[in-house]
């Protein structure tokens, strides 16, 4: 449960600070004869910042919850 609440943490803070994450797709546009002309394009996920901060908050909630020993 703590390591699920330091990933959502730092995913929380990610999302906050970068507003998204892009990835990179290849994708074969031309094919003629033996060559192909291969396109590269970044895509960009964008990410609510509400998402964020829930995920933040979560995160925090669980490092806590997680932080209390039973006696």
């Amino acid at each position: 449960m703590r390591t699920l609440g330091i990933v959502l943490i730092v995913c929380g803070i990610v999302g906050l600070a970068y507003g998204g994450f892009t990835y990179t797709r290849r994708k074969d546009s031309v094919s003629f004869g033996g060559m192909t002309a291969t396109v590269t394009q970044r895509e960009k996920v964008p990410v609510p910042p509400i998402l964020g901060g829930i995920a933040l908050v979560a995160g925090i909630a669980m490092l806590v919850a997680g932080g209390k020993k039973r006696a």
